[in-house]
């Protein structure tokens, strides 16, 4: 059964926008199913992310909105257009690559002029555009200059531009910052970002890295096996995920022992705690999940702590700014890690014995097996 994920009515951009829908997408290679029933719908002027882990279907279908590649059923449409008998040359798209595939004999200003020359803009009124569009990426005065002349991050600026000019409906963006170092990366997600909202276009961006996908989106859409699994706004996806696969794909997860003891009710570190959503029978084993920042620490009698629900020895403190990441080792010898203020963590120094004191919020919980 694969999982809808309607947009919202209304995007934070406007709507200048298009409506971009995928509809029970099928494609396989052989024995391997890389999509099997997708279906995500984007808003007009929505920025939606794909993430998953490798080989979950995401640059396919994002190869497949794009016309590089057919369906074997399913359908993309726009506006409630069908897209999908339409080659990759008919679909107003715009698409920045990984690899950035500028052309090396061309100027920066000629490739982004590129697109437009194919659509016989006049020479005047190419130059004039691509001016425009290399000073909105930050790169004006450099329209001259070859690809060989500009570093990893000013090559990207360029494809971004270049995929702009042809003023696309929609833009594709397949993991454009992942060749990128750190602070380049950093850079760049927040100018990708705040072009697309001055644009107002519908984006379509396809990521590995989670905290990529949580910054810059306007929704998630987690990807898991060619189907999906949860499409949502980061904070909802991050604080409510619809199942065990999305709580332990994003974001640290601790996964500690505990036991159905009622009615949707686990017990886990010596505490009852609700179970959100599907719960087993009452005493089976189970594994909670738990963010960190949702485990508060108290001061335990003895750094042993051996056979207490809950209770251990923190093992390492690492300081994060604000807060401070305590990782504690149980009696059974599970891990489990706590994110409290720093100014709190300093009470809890390495070899102190500690009990765990999870916030009485609801939990996820998936059977040991």
């Amino acid at each position: 059964m694969s999982v809808i994920a309607s947009a919202p009515a209304q995007d934070a951009a406007g709507t200048r926008g298009v409506s971009l829908e995928l509809s029970g997408l099928h494609r396989s290679f052989g024995a391997t199913h890389a999509l099997a029933g997708f279906d995500l719908a984007l808003a007009p002027g929505e920025l939606v992310a794909m993430l998953g882990p490798s080989g979950c279907g995401k640059t396919t279908a994002l190869r497949i909105v794009a016309g590089f590649d057919r369906p074997d059923l399913g359908a993309v449409s726009l506006d409630g257009v069908d897209l999908t008998p339409l080659p990759a040359n008919k679909r107003d798209m715009g698409m920045v690559f990984q690899s950035y595939s500028l052309f090396p004999h061309l100027t920066a200003g000629q490739n982004v002029g590129y697109g437009p020359r194919l659509r016989k803009v006049s020479a005047a009124e190419r130059d004039r555009q691509a001016e425009e569009l290399l000073e909105l990426v930050g790169m004006a005065g450099m329209a001259g200059r070859y690809p060989h002349q500009l570093s990893g991050g000013q090559q990207q600026r360029v494809a971004l531009a270049r995929a702009l000019a042809v003023r696309p409906k929609v833009l594709l963006l397949d993991e454009p910052l992942s060749a990128l170092d750190a602070k380049v990366r950093l850079q760049l997600r927040d100018e990708i970002r705040r072009i697309q909202q001055e644009f107002g276009i519908t984006t379509l961006f396809v990521t590995h890295d989670q905290e990529e996908a949580l910054s810059m989106a306007d929704r998630v859409a987690v990807m898991r096996a060619g189907k999906l699994e949860q499409c949502a706004a980061p904070a909802e996806l991050y604080d409510r995920p619809a199942t065990a696969f999305v709580a332990q794909f994003v974001g640290t997860m601790n996964h500690l022992p505990g036991q159905v003891v009622g009615a949707a009710k686990v017990r886990v570190a010596d505490r009852e705690l609700p179970v959100d959503g599907a719960c087993p029978a009452e005493g089976t084993e189970v594994n909670v999940l738990l963010r960190p920042e949702s485990l508060d620490l108290e001061p335990a009698a003895e750094a042993s702590a051996a056979g207490r629900p809950g209770e251990g020895q923190v093992m390492l403190a690492t300081f994060l700014g604000a807060t401070t990441r305590l990782t504690v080792r149980l009696g059974d010898g599970t891990e489990a890690k706590a994110d409290l203020p720093s100014h709190r963590a300093v009470e809890f120094p390495v070899g102190s014995a500690v009990r765990l004191a999870p916030a009485p919020r609801p939990v996820l919980v998936v059977e040991r097996g």
